[in-house]
Parts: C-alpha cells; structure tokens; sequence
C-alpha cells in the first residue's frame, strides 16, 4: 500500500503503508526509545498524537501482551523508518504489523525520520495527517492537517481514557490510594497494588466530596494526554484537597497539582519522549535517567508566591522535573517514575517519599 504522511507547514512525505487502510490526524511527535515500543502505542498519554519513532528499526522482538500499558492501541497513528515483517523473541506473541491491523490502526514505514525528527525539532510539533491505502492527493492532505485543532484546544483526551466509574482493588491492605485517573498506566497502578496500598480508582472529574468519602490516606494524580489547562474539573477538584490529604502527581498529574496551586504551565516545542531523558536531584546531587511522556511544563518562575519549590530539573533544557510544597503533604514528578519501559532509577526514589508522606499524614 501507498501512504502519505502531510504535515500543516506544507510537507508530503510518501512511504509503505503498515496497518490498516485508512485516515487518521493528530499532532506528530516523536519518541527517542530504543525499545519498549509496545508500552508506548498502549500509554494513553499517546490519545490524539502520531507517534514517530526515531530508532531506525521497530518491531524486532514482536508484541506480547504483557507489556501493554492499557487495553490497547492509544495514539493516532505510527510512523517508523523500517517495521521488522519478522520479530524474534521467545515471548512474542503477534508482529508489530498484526498488532496494528487487529487495532485498526493505520502506520507508514520507508521515511526518513532522522530527517522528519529534525524538522520537528526546528520547528516545534505540528498538526499531521496520515494515509494509507487511499489516493489523496497532498494538497488536500495538508488541507486536512491544518484544519485540525491544536493539541490545546482539544477538551476530551483525558475523558476518552479515563475509567467511566469507579474501580477498586481492595487486597486488605494497611492504606488507601484514590487515583484521579487522567489514563493510568498499568505498570503504575501495579507499583501501587505491589508497595501495600489498596487502590480506588475514579474518574478525573470525580467532586472532591466524593474522594474524601473514600476515607483515602494519600490522592494521586495519573498520567495522561493533553493540556493540563483544559482540566478544570480537576484543577478545582485538586485544589478542594490541597489541605484535606497528601496528594501525588505523575506527569500530567504533576502539571495539575502545579495549576490548582496558582503555578502556570505551558506547551514545550517538542517535548520529552523517551527513556533516556537525564533528571537532577536538587537535594542530592544525583543524576537520574528517566522515562518521560509530555508535551507540556511547568513554569519554574510562577512557582514564586504559590509555596510549590522544584526538587528536580531536566538537564537538556532545566525545566521542572519534580515539585514539593512548603507546607503540606505533595509530591509530584513530571517523568514515569514506574519506569515501564526505561531506566529504574527513580521508582524506589519516588514511592519511598511517598510511603514516608502517608505514614506522616
């Protein structure tokens, strides 16, 4: 199959079409991975993007079901400079192509991506559509990609991969977690359920009055897709916590409890996506190398006046890694501390303050 890959400054970019045929728009980014491609298409922090990979080779080692971070495919679409047609691996269980079709997702391959990344780089992401299998032509292709709405206009990511209700996983543990799901991971609701903690999960626009009936010892705010600007619902519900129980963030998380403590966020040209990203300790010293999903920061001068001090910098561009509050319990990081795919440097790091936050609560 024919595909065409268009990006809103004018760019028509042909390849082979993987997937399935079809159409899909969304804002591209790339992602730096050498390997955990699996986990990254299943992270609904991908909900509304075309994710590009720039390691050259992708799907060598298949796809299992172990390591998908939620019931499926979450990004638009997936662009790869070459797709392995035959994996090796003793736990495979499909290839990467027979993953994309029974997901009904449409991909290219045969693109320079050192190339497109470049671009991206320069000139910050942008609005993409992606075809497959059909004979659009490039310019109504463009059209199409610049039509769409930007990534911050857009109001529903986190609601489409939030859970509807609550769910629970009570196993008699000594404390309770309610997490504010935004589009958890797997693996972090697991590092959840494996360091003792009981876990009720709700939907991100729960009411506070609704958490608090829970009896939680500790909140935490998931990861999960899109500008944290749009949540208002659960800004305002974060900000009714603030003083009422500790409360956590991971990456999109983060960004929140940063908003409903009078901080400002705002978008990053490309973002950080990989599981190489370098991480300072502001206490320590350290060096940590983290696994990060996001597009969006938070601004290090509107900490100022609102109690939040950084404990952590990304070491390529010095934005905030981490946050602390002066006051009260709250602890938040902008990377995947669960580190599912990536470097575990910082897992035994972060859930160990936060185990120290709950029991001094």
């Amino acid at each position: 199959m024919k595909a065409y890959l268009a990006l809103e400054d004018g760019t028509v970019i042909e390849g082979k079409g993987i997937g399935v045929p079809g159409i899909a728009g969304g804002e591209l980014v790339f992602e730096t991975g050498m390997s955990g491609y699996v986990e990254s298409l299943t992270d609904p922090s991908y909900n509304g993007q075309i994710l590009m990979f720039t390691y050259p080779l992708i799907g060598n080692y298949g796809v299992n079901s172990e390591d998908a971070e939620s019931s499926g495919i979450k990004c638009k679409g997936l662009v790869v400079k070459e797709l392995c047609s035959r994996p090796s691996h003793w736990k495979s269980e499909r290839s990467l192509n027979e993953f994309l079709k029974d997901e009904g997702i449409s991909g290219i391959q045969g693109v320079d991506t050192r190339w497109i990344t470049k671009k991206v780089r320069h000139q910050g992401t942008m609005r993409a559509v992606l075809s497959v299998g059909r004979e659009d032509a490039g310019e109504e292709l463009v059209d199409r990609a610049k039509a769409l709405p930007r990534i911050t206009e857009i109001h529903d990511l986190v609601s489409n991969v939030s859970v509807s209700s609550p769910v629970s996983y009570l196993r008699g543990n000594p404390h309770r977690m309610v997490v504010m799901d935004c589009g958890i991971k797997n693996s972090i609701l697991n590092n959840l359920l494996n360091n003792r903690y009981d876990v009720i999960m709700v939907p991100h626009d729960t009411p506070s009055e609704e958490i608090l009936n829970l009896e939680p010892h500790g909140v935490l705010i998931t990861n999960g897709p899109g500008d944290p600007a749009v949540l208002t619902s659960t800004i305002e519900t974060v900000k009714a916590l603030l003083d009422k129980v500790p409360l956590f963030g991971i990456c999109l998380g983060h960004l929140v409890i940063a908003r409903a403590c009078g901080a400002e966020t705002f978008k990053l040209k490309y973002g950080h996506r990989g599981l190489n990203q370098p991480v300072k300790d502001l206490a320590n010293g350290k060096v940590y190398m983290t696994t990060q999903n996001h597009g969006f920061s938070v601004s290090e001068a509107s900490l100022d006046g609102t109690s939040l001090y950084a404990t952590q910098l990304n070491l390529n561009d010095s934005t905030v890694e981490g946050m602390g509050h002066e006051e009260l319990p709250i602890r938040s990081v902008q990377y995947h501390p669960e580190a599912h795919p990536g470097p575990q440097d910082t897992t035994e790091k972060f859930f160990r303050e936060m185990n120290l936050l709950i029991k001094g609560g």
